[in-house]
C-alpha cells in the first residue's frame, strides 16, 4: 500500500506531519501531563500538531491546552466520537494520532507509530494502555484484564485513546461514527479491516491512562457507560470468533439476573432453585475472570483472590445492565460538582 505523505523539510530527514487530536471534558490538570508528553517526543516540531476538542468544559482545559501551544476547538456537548471528527477534519497532518486527555504517552511515540505506519497495507498502529503505577488494587488488576501483546502483532481493535491512523485511511472510512457514545473505536477498527488494511498492535506505544477506575464502585459505573453500545456495535458487519465473548458473556449474564429475580419473585423451593442456578452462572463466569486475572498477576494469596473476583463479577454485572440500561458518562457525574 502506498500512503500519499506530506513530508517538511527539515536539517535531519523528510518525515510525515502527525496531527494530535486531543478531546477533554473538564480535564485540565490531566490534560496538562497530557500535552507534556507529547511535548517530550523526540520528533521535530514542525512534523508536530495539537489539536484540543474542548467539549464544553468548565475548568479552564482551553486556556491549558493553549498555553501549552495547541489548536483548540471549542464543541458544545457532544459525543466524543463528533469531537475527534471535528478536530481531525481541522488537521493538516497525513497522520492522526488520537490521544484521550487522561493518558501520558512514551518519548519514542510518535517516531515509532511513524516506523510501523509505514509497513506494507497497515491502516492503524496503536497498543492497550497501561494503568497508572501509583494506582490502586482495583486499577492494577483492572489493567491486568487488558490482553497484551510481547511484540508488534497483527490485531482486530485498537483503543481509540491510544492510535494513530493514516489520514487518508481516516477519510476512507468516514471517521468515527458521531452516533455512537461508546464503542467507536471497536467500529472504527472493523471498517478499517473490511477496506483490507491492517491493523497493529505495536507496545512501543506505551500508554499510561489515569483514568482508569480507581474503586470498585467507579467501576461499575464505567462499564455500566463504556458497554451501551456494545451490543450494537458487534453485530455490525462480519462475526469473529473474537467478538462473542464481548457480547455472549453479558447476554448470558443478563438473563441470569433477570431469571433470578423471577425465583426470588416466585418464593417458592422451585423459585429459589432457579434463583440458586442463575447466580451460580455468573459466579462461574465471574470466576472465569477472575482466573486470567490471578494468571496474569500471578499471586494467588486469598486476598488475592477475593479482589480479583470482585473486580471481575462488578465488572461483569455492569456490562450486563449496560445491554437495557443506557447510562450517561460517569465523569458527567463528577464534573457537576467541581
Amino acid at each position: 500500500m502506498t500512503q500519499r505523505v506530506t513530508t517538511v523539510d527539515n536539517a535531519r530527514t523528510h518525515l510525515p506531519v502527525v496531527s494530535f487530536v486531543i478531546p477533554v471534558r473538564n480535564d485540565a490538570e490531566r490534560l496538562r501531563t497530557c500535552l507534556e508528553t507529547i511535548r517530550a517526543n523526540a520528533y521535530p516540531r514542525d512534523c508536530l500538531e495539537i489539536i484540543v476538542a474542548d467539549n464544553d468544559s468548565t475548568d479552564g482545559s482551553d486556556r491549558v491546552a493553549r498555553s501549552a501551544g495547541a489548536e483548540v476547538i471549542l464543541i458544545e456537548a457532544r459525543s466524543v466520537a463528533f469531537s475527534r471528527n471535528t478536530a481531525a477534519a481541522a488537521a493538516r497532518g497525513d497522520v492522526l494520532a488520537f490521544i484521550d486527555a487522561d493518558h501520558s504517552i512514551d518519548a519514542g511515540w510518535v517516531r515509532n507509530a511513524v516506523d510501523t505506519l509505514q509497513r506494507p497495507r497497515v491502516g492503524a498502529v496503536g497498543s492497550l494502555c497501561q494503568a497508572p503505577p501509583n494506582g490502586t488494587w482495583v486499577q492494577h488488576l483492572y489493567d491486568r484484564m487488558r490482553s497484551r501483546v510481547q511484540r508488534m502483532s497483527e490485531t482486530d481493535w485498537l483503543g481509540s485513546g491510544n492510535l494513530a491512523v493514516w489520514r487518508n485511511v481516516f477519510d476512507q472510512v468516514g471517521g468515527f461514527d458521531p452516533k455512537l457514545e461508546t464503542c467507536e473505536d471497536v467500529d472504527l477498527c472493523k471498517r478499517i479491516r473490511a477496506r483490507g488494511y491492517r491493523l497493529i498492535d505495536d507496545p512501543r506505544l506505551k500508554n499510561v491512562h489515569f483514568g482508569d477506575p480507581d474503586t470498585l464502585s467507579r467501576l461499575f459505573l464505567g462499564e455500566l457507560w463504556r458497554g451501551r453500545d456494545n451490543l450494537r456495535v458487534s453485530l455490525r458487519g462480519r462475526l469473529s470468533l473474537r467478538d462473542l465473548p464481548s457480547f455472549v458473556i453479558p447476554a448470558i449474564d443478563l438473563v441470569a439476573i433477570s431469571v433470578g429475580i423471577g425465583g426470588l419473585i416466585a418464593a417458592s423451593r422451585t423459585g429459589l432453585l432457579i434463583f440458586s442456578a442463575a447466580l451460580a452462572s455468573m459466579v462461574a463466569l465471574a470466576c472465569l475472570r477472575a482466573s486470567r486475572i490471578l494468571v496474569r498477576t500471578r499471586r494467588a494469596a486469598p486476598r488475592d483472590i477475593a479482589r480479583a473476583f470482585a473486580v471481575a463479577i462488578v465488572y461483569d454485572l455492569a456490562r450486563a445492565l449496560a445491554l437495557v440500561v443506557k447510562a450517561p458518562h460517569h465523569r458527567k457525574h463528577r464534573s457537576a460538582v467541581l
